[in-house]
């Protein structure tokens, strides 16, 4: 499995780094740099291992890049990332969490208070020492001030595109090893959630200290935690991977209660009580016999299940239930009355509908997303770039005659593709609800997408409706412009927002982007009770974020989404249908 996110994030570190020190030109280069290694289609290790000339053939990494990047896998190490590191000793990635602080930001405080970590940054704010610093004031303090409990609250949770990755790769290393049977990620991760506080494992085998040791010993482990007979921690890329061994005829109890969540285990637990069953990590228990089941040990009745997960809720008269949705939404309910939906997948997504090109901020031409799109097994594209409007900064947007004139591109483009190339826009939303774009430019156009990309606070509801209501608006974009762990986004009320999109045939998106993942599971599950129509787009700048639709295909899922939801798991003609 690819290592690639890990070498691209330590590049985001250097270039942080170089940026809180004023350095000119060198952090967009390695925020470049790490873009493209993030989203290489092939594994960057491999061309580590030919040398640097190799690593340079990825689009923007350029020689002192690619000796650093093979640096890292010869010696685990950077030697110039650490000399960064040493001059500015600080939690970037926690000050940078707080937002309005940049790595400038950062530098600057460091220098001027000794700011190191979060709790430095709270401490002079609540002191008022920032608001004495030349270039800020009240206000600006206030805002830090606001945004450290934001930060603080996702400290030490890791982004779920992040953290998948990692948990694959660990899977893909035990297929290897003999003595393990099956093997399946547990936790958070399996369930798809936004962020995860650990990778968590579970694998079955008969020798267990065997399969420790081989956990231990993985060649991508940078220290282990801890180690016992059964379980064991390492970390890896920065996160933690918890392992536990089971024997076979336990594997699908444990993964049942290991999967969770809390309070979907509870309410099953309870669900089992009242039909004089037992249901915990070793399996289905029946207590009926038992004087005290209340009083009974863990393994006390007669075990009627355990062996998969299947057989755990069928010892219940349930159907599996799949782990995204075991959230406690209802969905133990649902299973009892045979209501279960029969979820989205990714093989039912047909296109996307948002994504970005050189025309705005994207890597790559219309021909070229429109060739990856058709390669990644796509039936249309839409090109959606960003349109001027609030929000846009650094000359990204396209303005009416820029739009007209890519149409005509866009046109000539489609007449040779292989796919159907659609004439789209993301146009901005204002902060009363109005759209950045002509309605002549508009009406033009086949699909538009409307996102906030500003004044990203405070209640967004009639805001966002009365974008939805404008009759050009086929797709409300990332509604709240959250940014995980970064930005909390738009407050606004989910059930009118759906019910707008509803009445007004306007789908809303789930921004596959795994920094967004925008609209949420459970927002999700709002606009399908509601009837609205839901679209899982990628925002993809380059041809290689197409493979995040995955991410939100799983937050879909965690809605409760069917296929008949999805606005882009209808062929071209339906979704040309939709949008007229």
């Amino acid at each position: 499995m690819s290592r690639n996110a890990e070498v691209a994030a330590l590049l985001e570190e250097y270039a942080d780094l170089l940026e809180a020190r004023d350095v000119e030109y060198k952090p967009q280069a390695y925020r470049r740099a790490a873009d493209n290694v993030r989203d290489y289609p092939e594994d960057v290790e491999e061309l580590a291992a030919e040398g640097p000339d190799a690593v340079a053939n990825v689009e923007q990494v350029g020689d002192s890049i690619a000796e650093k990047v093979v640096e890292y896998f010869e010696t685990g190490e950077i030697e110039e990332l650490n000399e960064q590191r040493e001059t500015l000793p600080v939690e970037m990635e926690a000050l940078t969490r707080v937002e309005g602080v940049g790595p400038k930001t950062v530098g600057d405080l460091y220098e001027r208070l000794g700011v190191r970590t979060l709790e430095d940054l709270e401490s002079a704010a609540r002191e008022g020492e920032i608001r004495e610093l030349k270039g800020y004031g009240e206000k600006s303090e206030q805002n830090i001030l606001d945004g450290v409990e934001f930060a603080r609250q996702v400290q030490g949770r890791e982004l779920l595109g992040n953290a998948r990755p990692i948990g694959e790769q660990v899977v893909a290393y035990f297929d290897d090893v003999p003595e393990i049977g099956r093997c399946a990620l547990a936790g958070s991760l399996r369930r798809w959630r936004e962020t995860i506080g650990d990778v968590d494992l579970l694998a079955e085998s008969e020798e267990k200290e065997a399969v420790v040791d081989a956990f231990t010993d993985w060649e991508r482990a940078s220290a282990v935690i801890e180690a016992g007979t059964d379980k064991a921690a390492i970390r890896v890329a920065g996160m933690r991977v918890d392992l536990r061994v089971v024997v076979p005829s336990e594997y699908g109890s444990a993964l049942q209660y290991f999967t969770g969540s809390k309070n979907h285990n509870i309410t099953l637990r309870n669900y089992a009580i009242e039909r004089g069953l037992k249901i915990n990590e070793y399996g289905v228990f029946d207590v009926s016999d038992l004087d005290d089941p209340q009083a009974a040990g863990q393994r006390e009745g007669e075990r009627v299940a355990g062996e998969t997960e299947e057989s755990m809720y069928a010892a219940l008269d349930l159907p599996w239930i799949p782990p995204e949705m075991r959230e406690d939404r209802g969905e133990i309910a649902a299973a009892a009355k045979g209501d279960l939906p029969d979820l989205v997948t990714e093989a039912d997504v047909r296109g996307d509908l948002h994504c970005h090109t050189t025309w705005s901020d994207g890597d790559d031409t219309i021909a070229e997303m429109a060739a990856g799109a058709a390669e990644f097994g796509h039936d249309y594209v839409c090109i959606s770039d960003h349109a001027t409007g609030p929000g846009m900064v650094g000359g990204v947007g396209l303005d009416d005659d820029e739009l007209r004139e890519q149409v005509a591109e866009v046109r000539a483009v489609d007449a040779d593709a292989d796919v159907d190339v659609f004439a789209g826009v993301e146009a901005n939303v204002d902060a009363e609800g109005g759209i950045s774009v002509a309605d002549d430019v508009l009406a033009d156009l086949d699909l538009v997408v409307a996102s906030p990309h500003n004044a990203l606070d405070g209640d967004g509801t009639d805001r966002l409706v009365a974008a939805i209501e404008h009759p050009s608006v086929d797709v409300l974009g990332h509604p709240s412009g959250r940014l995980i762990n970064r930005r909390q986004g738009l407050d606004y009320d989910v059930r009118a927002v759906a019910q707008a999109a509803a009445d007004n045939d306007v789908a809303l998106e789930v921004n596959a982007n795994p920094n967004r993942l925008d609209l949420p599971g459970g927002a999700v599950q709002v606009a399908v009770e509601e009837g609205a129509t839901i679209a899982v787009d990628t925002d993809a700048h380059s041809p290689a974020e197409y493979r995040n639709v995955r991410y939100g295909v799983h937050t879909a899922r965690r809605g409760w989404a069917e296929a008949a939801d999805v606005l882009n798991a209808r062929d071209a003609g339906g979704v040309r249908e939709f949008c007229h």
